[in-house]
């Protein structure tokens, strides 16, 4: 799905029309314990917003599920987890996604390996969740997929991407088979140049998907240090480190506006490019990226004020 073109214009208490485009439409990531903190979600996100809800080993079905009820009946779009490495085995993944369908009224997924290095039951990939066909007969419409700008070493420890891009065209046939949508949703990086390289050297192989880039919202830059090295962040971990040596900056919220700039000017460039929108990681709390999303989209200027009237008191993902 490529995007328009971009105008060289500037909003008011903005990043710009370029940035707002690229922001329109953004999602965002909560997990059961951070999103039970927030009283509303209402006055934070437009609705209709996407909202993740990750599945992080240990947490029970039974919260995830009431997670996304609650967040369904706020008027939000919910896209929970199904990392395959959690899931027992094929009844398991059939009872979560029909639960999940009855009674959130759920249609869409994220599916994808997960990070546990052993699997605690049959399934080890993403793939293996897609060819048991249990999405489709419960009516899900809606499937992404993760990528990795930077690469994963779990999946190709050479430090290459043969494994990874076949998983990708893999999936983009699924996608083509049965009817279902997809897109992919990645990892977050720091540094644009490295992002829109990946991009384009999917395209050449035949990656036709559109990506929806995960992008780290405001916080401390030791939080985002400890969660990028934990994530496996390459390349654009330096930004972050370059930061860190100049003292001045140590204890300042880091915000991901020079990304976004950097990135809106290379998709005027390339309106080819398949990046379509931007996925909000919020390590440094719900708040904080709303009110990022908010003055980059140009929507508001009192996003902050939204976040205090919905008396939110999480501060990290």
């Amino acid at each position: 799905m490529p995007i328009l073109p971009f105008r060289q214009t500037h909003l008011r208490d903005g990043l710009g029309v370029d940035a707002a485009r690229l922001m329109a439409g953004f999602s965002i990531e909560v997990m059961p314990r951070t999103a039970a903190k927030i009283v509303d979600f209402r006055p934070l996100l437009p609705q209709g917003t996407r909202i993740y809800i990750a599945h992080l080993e240990g947490t029970p079905i039974d919260d995830m599920i009431a997670t996304a009820r609650r967040l369904r009946s706020e008027g939000f779009s919910v896209m929970p987890h199904f990392p395959a490495r959690i899931i027992a085995g094929p009844d398991e993944l059939n009872h979560w996604i029909t639960r999940y369908r009855l009674e959130a009224d759920v249609t869409e997924a994220l599916v994808l390996a997960g990070g546990p290095k052993t699997p605690v039951g049959a399934f080890d990939s993403s793939m293996q969740l897609l060819e048991t066909g249990y999405f489709e007969e419960a009516g899900y419409t809606r499937l992404h997929v993760a990528g990795h700008p930077e690469g994963n070493r779990d999946i190709d420890p050479d430090g290459g991407t043969a494994t990874v891009d076949q998983a990708l065209l893999w999936k983009q046939d699924y996608s083509a088979r049965t009817g279902v949508e997809m897109a992919i949703v990645t990892q977050f990086a720091f540094e644009a140049e490295g992002v829109l390289a990946w991009e384009r050297r999917l395209r050449a192989l035949g990656v036709t998907l559109p990506i929806h880039l995960g992008v780290a919202g405001p916080a401390k830059l030791q939080t985002l240090l400890k969660f990028a090295i934990a994530c496996g962040v390459g390349p654009s971990l330096s930004v972050l480190q370059k930061r860190a040596r100049d003292v001045t900056k140590l204890l300042l919220p880091f915000e991901p506006d020079t990304l976004i700039a950097d990135l809106a000017a290379g998709l005027a460039r390339d309106p080819e490019s398949l990046i379509a929108q931007i996925h909000l990681f919020p390590l440094g709390g719900i708040d904080a990226s709303a009110a990022f999303a908010a003055r980059a989209s140009g929507r508001t200027s009192d996003a902050s004020d939204d976040a205090k009237a919905a008396k939110s008191t999480e501060r990290s993902i």
